[in-house]
């Protein structure tokens, strides 16, 4: 009979491999790639130091704008997204234009939508949230939660529809009472994805915000200072806690969707 190693620990023997091949890497292939003393790729070691060096605080104050960033923008997009899809249900003709808005949204270059929010929005506050990087975070997980969402109001039993209708129901009837359950997994998959997106907007948009406290201008001094022991730990705990809030969300999502393994 076959054996197959629990989850938990495929996980942490993937993440031993990972971090063996990083640290062979930056000892041989890439021990003289960087600009004089610094290394472009320092060792699990170097990183750990470098956390230890800058202290927690370091990482509270930065973390703490751009998670409130990628929260306002993943409320605003989620919501519209939301919004609109529910509309879709209740005047169907509005689809189109509701799927081209969001193929809009998705095609748009980060770069070239950028510079024009930084007209828009005022320049923030040393530790104020950034306009820029709010709007960049909503715009980032738009489309995902339209298609999602779309997809899962569509997917309602037709005879429950039909059940609705007969007993003289209104569409809005049928989005409450049918279409609404139904879609709640493909809905809560898509709020689950936004996650990471919104957070990675967020950053993406304090390149461009001219702001001073947040993740994305702790990582430019650090590149500025070729400070790499920084930078991946920058990088690495953004990763960290992009994962950690992915999670957080797809447990919400089984908890709040028993049926769709089934759980009773």
């Amino acid at each position: 009979m076959e054996r197959r190693l629990p989850p938990w620990a495929t996980a942490t023997l993937s993440a031993l491999v990972l971090v063996a091949a990083w640290w062979i890497s930056s000892v041989t292939i890439f021990a003289n790639v960087g600009s004089g003393d610094t290394k472009a790729i320092p060792t699990p070691l170097q990183v750990i130091r470098e956390w230890g060096e800058v202290g927690f605080d370091f990482y509270v104050t930065h973390f703490s704008v751009t998670l409130a960033e990628a929260a306002q923008g993943y409320l605003w997009g989620n919501g519209l997204a939301l919004v609109l899809a529910a509309a879709v249900m209740v005047v169907p003709r509005l689809e189109g234009a509701v799927m081209q808005l969001a193929v809009i949204t998705y095609c748009i270059p980060i770069v070239a939508i950028g510079p024009l929010m930084v007209l828009i929005f005022p320049v923030p506050s040393k530790g104020e949230p950034s306009g820029t990087a709010i709007f960049m975070a909503a715009l980032s997980v738009f489309f995902t939660t339209v298609v999602g969402s779309l997809l899962g109001l569509h997917a309602a039993d037709k005879a429950s529809l039909d059940l609705v209708n007969v007993y003289g129901g209104s569409k809005f009837t049928q989005l409450r009472k049918v279409r609404v359950v139904a879609a709640l997994p493909a809905v809560l998959t898509a709020l689950q994805i936004a996650v990471p997106a919104a957070f990675l907007g967020a950053v993406l948009g304090e390149y461009f915000g001219k702001v001073e406290t947040g993740i994305g201008p702790a990582m430019v001094v650090a590149q500025q200072s070729l400070n790499s022991p920084r930078v991946w730990g920058l990088a690495l705990a953004s990763g960290a806690v992009a994962l950690l809030l992915y999670l957080a969300v797809g447990l919400l999502t089984r908890l709040s969707t028993p049926w769709t393994r089934g759980a009773v």
